[in-house]
């Protein structure tokens, strides 16, 4: 929807390139690490020099180090690994074999120069309970302001950044742009690479990066805006699954992955579970790859519109799904078997249903309101679960508000105990036109909605409760702009109701 140098200790490396990429720094996008477990973390980065001089069409040795020490006197590990041309010079490697809830420093060295070095936390141990604070962010469209709010997650010092989707911008719009994506929308590899690059070329990002582990997902904008499945916008078929296949590759290569999500063609498998010790189970959820395309389709385009159920009986289809039969089989049966404080399902966009003032209520259909029978099925199972199985938490992304609400499995019986809480963080910058303004008289389960900041979500969890703060800029136009707290929720373990902190 359109809402919108320390120098690693090692052999020198006996490469024949050219003089003019060998004397810029490889590392200008920086350096990462994600899906954190609890003997090791993917590190990751990109060999790029600045400004975006081209490197050799041939494979590149990359030495990379994690020590327990800042000065990379106490290494733990170290290993050389391969950038290749046909990953676009990145790096993905899985370090193993270190301790779990620990905290590690790590470096890359190519081309006769060091990277940056990055921080990266590995999981808790099996069982354990001790706090935690993730940062919570989405939808960072460049043109519409500065990272402010990745240099205030920096500084927060977070043991993880769950990062829920459109981290580019396929396409430029909006209003008041203050910079430039410098280029077209993107449809090919190269054009989706280039935009990559250009986000990750922010130093306040480079620097959230850095600072902790991110475990990351997809939404629509790095494909195109509102595709669902195999049907984009304008486009289905083959001319789109080759679109789909160029921006899953692009997406791959620069984010902190394991190989397992390598893209095959237009296939990806990113749903996955993080877990993070005896506190808490991450089960991050990919809705756009398999879910059906939106109900009731306009006849001249593909993505979602605003119906009602009286216009649209595909709404009330409960073979219709926002994950797909396997996914959905996959997390039902991840959610039945888990012994944790906090079950946290990490996914893109509002869960809680959003009514219209309107008589009858009007519903988006990119978001759970257009696959309400499967969003039944999901909040179900969650009301029938033991205390010890877990509080759940949904997490949520998309439509740059925040918001706070109780989630039922039938949102028309406000009587009945919620089954879990939802946050959604705000876009990082993301605009909107401030329409999720409080009251919401239809909608008795959503406690709080503002689309007027810009931000992100800190999330407190503790073995006896879980804290979001909503954490609001002063101004996403400003890249020195300060930030503050919004609103303060609590949930107390093992009662998933909203309580104001």
């Amino acid at each position: 929807m359109r809402r919108r140098s320390l120098l690693l200790a090692a052999p020198a490396l006996a490469l024949s390139l050219p003089a003019r990429a060998a004397a810029a720094t490889p590392f200008a996008l920086g350096v990462a690490s994600g899906d954190p477990g609890h003997a090791g973390f993917v590190l990751w980065t990109r060999l790029m020099p600045a400004p975006g001089a081209a490197l050799p069409d041939q494979p590149v040795p990359v030495e990379w180090m994690v020590a327990e020490d800042e000065a990379f006197r106490r290494p733990v590990a170290r290993g050389q690994a391969m950038a290749l041309p046909a990953e676009a010079h990145s790096l993905h490697v899985e370090v193993q074999g270190l301790r779990p809830g620990a905290w590690y420093h790590y470096r890359f060295t190519a081309m006769g120069e060091a990277s940056p070095a990055g921080r990266a936390r590995t999981a808790p141990a099996p069982g354990a309970t001790d706090p935690l604070t993730i940062a919570v962010a989405n939808c960072q469209q460049y043109e519409h302001g500065f990272y402010a709010a990745h240099r205030h997650i920096a500084a927060s010092n977070p043991d993880l950044v769950a990062f829920l989707g459109d981290y580019i911008y396929e396409a430029s719009w909006g209003r008041n742009l203050v910079r430039s994506h410098a280029s077209p929308t993107a449809r090919t590899l190269e054009d989706y690479r280039a935009r990559y690059a250009l986000y990750r070329s922010d130093p306040d990002l480079q620097a959230a990066h850095a600072a902790c582990p991110w475990v990351v997902t997809w939404d629509d904008h790095e494909v195109s805006n509102d595709y669902g499945g195999e049907i984009g916008e304008r486009e289905r078929g083959a001319p789109f699954l080759a679109r789909r296949a160029a921006a899953y590759q692009a997406f791959w290569e620069h984010m902190p992955l394991p190989r397992s999500a390598k893209p095959n063609g237009a296939s990806a498998r990113i749903h996955r579970r993080i877990g993070l010790g005896g506190l808490a189970q991450m089960h991050v959820l990919d809705d756009r790859q398999y879910r059906h395309p939106q109900a009731c389709q306009p006849p001249d385009r593909g993505g979602a519109t605003r119906v009602t159920f009286d216009q649209c009986a595909e709404l009330a289809d409960p073979a219709r799904s926002l994950l797909g039969a396997e996914q959905e089989a996959w997390l039902s049966e991840g959610l039945a078997r888990e012994s944790v404080r906090w079950t946290i399902i990490a996914q893109q966009t509002r869960m809680a249903r959003l009514g219209s003032r309107q008589t009858p209520p009007v519903y988006w259909t990119d978001g759970w309101d257009g696959y309400q029978p499967a969003r039944a099925r999901l909040l179900s199972q969650l009301a029938t679960r033991r205390r010890d199985q877990g509080t759940p938490l949904v997490l949520g992304g998309d439509i740059h508000a925040f918001l706070a609400a109780e989630l039922r499995p039938d949102f028309d019986r406000p009587e009945t105990p919620a089954c879990a809480v939802e946050f959604v963080a705000t876009s990082i910058t993301s605009q909107n036109n401030a329409r999720y303004a409080l009251p919401f008289p239809n909608d008795p389960h959503v406690t709080y909605a503002d689309a007027s900041r810009r931000g992100w979500l800190s999330l407190r969890l503790t073995a006896r409760d879980a804290v979001a703060t909503m954490m609001a800029l002063d101004n996403p136009l400003d890249a020195a702009s300060g930030a503050s707290a919004l609103q303060r929720f609590a949930v107390a373990q093992g009662m998933p109701r909203l309580e104001a902190a």
